[in-house]
């Protein structure tokens, strides 16, 4: 069994991340470590008034090939491999010549940002690292002996672990070290083969392999039994693991996918058309609007069910501004995410210290191509992002009566907003904000029913002369299977319908539709949500 201390007495570096490279080199010598290392990293200690000896000076062999191989050599590798404790490998190392590598300090070729810089296809592949994740994975797999970094934060507790053991470190913190080594090239790895799918664009690679890095650990997830941590994938998507939080607690496993599902609604919305909010309670719209102001389009989407909102999310797709502030403050709220927060607007919720306000500096792009997976037992389901959208020239009036202007944006509207609701989806929508919501039922009859009796349940709390739904549109993310569901928004009040169609008894739909002096559009596309 080996010893629990390992000293360090010679380090090997090579990092193409050079952060905090020098203060490390010179603290290293400082405290008497040999000091080895390649290329640029080499030149960059040297300018830094440091000792260091070359790899090639360590091998015999020099860098080669623009630089492809310089560390792929058995004096490198053995001095990461070899066994101390073994005399066998000992006696081998002796022989031909391998000294021990202690430490090894590597970080990889910048290959995730140079695909996020959208290099071509020659680029990104001169900067996939063959050499560092090599010494990465030898290093960590001989972690008794071997200490290993490849995060630039793990410097600082790499000179905290030497000085609180005289110059070594402790198996615990060797096997942390490797944990994080083998995390890392995984995700490397992982990057490249999800690049190379695009590249070559197959939509159904061998293997699909996804990786993140810890965002936070959370104090549980959906509910208190389940452990839980939340992780970013690298992408610059805005949203919820961009944004900025600007006060309140840490968000939790609800908050965040309650989050995201908000900011990814109100990002349908083009600003330039105008502000946009979106209310979210369990991962379900409970008032979308749009309105001439952000304080307007707010005061709408509260109006479609004041109760549900109620702890929920709000999201905005402009400036969360004074004015919205102080009406947002009324009620009890989760989480405001917005683009941007005014310096007022910030300065009123700071009153409301719970409330986690998030900023994320710009909008999803909702048309954006994306990849969405979900986990079942024994494996997951991947499929493209939902990025499916329509205009008007894609839509087919399929009834006598054609829907007027208005009717045209608020079915348009509406369908945007079902795309986000959990199906069988309904929502009925007027005056461009939704006015009734039905989500997750197994019958679309009954989300048709639940959404015109909260739309009723609201005119009451409101004392409106009628229900909101008299005159409004309706929306249903998939086709009435049978003329019942739409009969059910007749005698809600609605007067035009966007449904996808492709029902074998659209005929029967449309048949119901013309008697009632409905006028209805198919839009060819559906919008499941599960």
């Amino acid at each position: 069994m080996t010893s629990q201390l390992q000293p360090v007495r010679r380090a090997l570096i090579s990092v193409s991340n050079k952060a905090g490279l020098t203060e490390l080199g010179q603290a290293l010598a400082d405290r008497g470590v040999e000091l080895v290392s390649t290329g640029g990293t080499a030149k960059a200690l040297r300018d830094a008034g440091l000792d260091v000896r070359d790899v090639s000076e360590l091998t015999g062999f020099p860098e080669m090939l623009d630089g492809r191989v310089k560390t792929l050599h058995p004096l490198v590798h053995g001095g990461l491999l070899g066994l101390r404790d073994n005399d066998v490998h000992r006696a081998s190392m002796e022989e031909h010549g391998i000294v021990d590598i202690d430490l090894l300090v590597v970080n990889l070729y910048p290959f995730e940002e140079t695909v996020a810089a959208g290099a071509d296809y020659d680029t990104c592949i001169e900067n996939i690292d063959i050499g560092g994740p090599a010494m990465l994975r030898a290093g960590a797999k001989n972690h008794q002996f071997v200490t290993v970094v490849t995060d630039v934060k793990d410097y600082e507790a790499l000179l905290a672990e030497l000085d609180a053991n005289n110059g070594a470190t402790t198996l615990t913190f060797r096997k942390a070290q490797a944990l994080t080594v083998y995390g890392r090239t995984a995700a490397y790895d992982a990057a490249v083969s999800t690049w190379m799918a695009g590249a070559l664009e197959e939509k159904a690679p061998r293997r699909r392999v996804f990786a993140g890095t810890l965002a936070q650990p959370l104090r549980y997830g959906e509910n208190p039994h389940q452990g839980a941590s939340f992780y970013r994938d690298g992408s610059t998507r805005p949203g919820v693991s961009t944004a900025r939080q600007l006060q309140g607690k840490e968000l939790s496993y609800n908050n965040i996918n309650d989050t995201d599902a908000a900011f990814e609604l109100v990002s349908e919305f083009n600003p330039a058309d105008g502000p946009a909010c979106a209310i979210i309670k369990h991962a379900n719209p409970c008032g979308v609007a749009r309105g001439k102001t952000t304080l307007e389009a707010y005061r709408s989407a509260f109006d479609c069910d004041r109760t549900s909102a109620f702890g929920g999310i709000i999201a905005l797709n402009q400036v969360l501004d004074a004015e919205t502030a102080e009406a947002i403050s009324e009620i009890f709220t989760e989480v405001v995410i917005a683009p941007e927060v005014s310096d007022e607007a910030a300065a009123i919720f700071a009153k409301k210290k719970n409330l986690r306000l998030l900023a994320t500096g710009g909008l999803s792009d909702a048309s954006a191509a994306g990849l969405a997976f979900k986990q079942v037992a024994g494996g997951l389901l991947v499929q493209d992002r939902d990025n499916g959208r329509v205009s008007q020239p894609d839509l087919k009036v399929v009834t006598d009566r054609a829907p007027t202007d208005m009717e045209m944006a608020d079915l348009q509207f509406a369908w945007k907003v079902a795309k986000h609701v959990k199906s069988n989806a309904i929502v009925y929508a007027r005056d461009g904000a939704t006015v009734g919501v039905g989500a997750g039922q197994m019958s679309r009859v009954d989300s048709t029913r639940i959404a015109a009796r909260k739309a009723e349940d609201m005119a009451k709390v409101l004392e409106m002369p009628q229900a909101p739904t008299i005159g409004s549109v309706v929306a249903s993310d998939a086709f009435f299977p049978f003329a019942d569901g739409l009969m059910s928004a007749v005698e809600a009040g609605a007067s035009a319908v966007i449904q996808p169609g492709g029902s074998m008894r659209d005929g029967e739909v449309i048949e119901a539709a013309n008697r009632a002096g409905l006028a209805m559009v198919f839009t060819g596309m559906r919008h499941f949500r599960h």
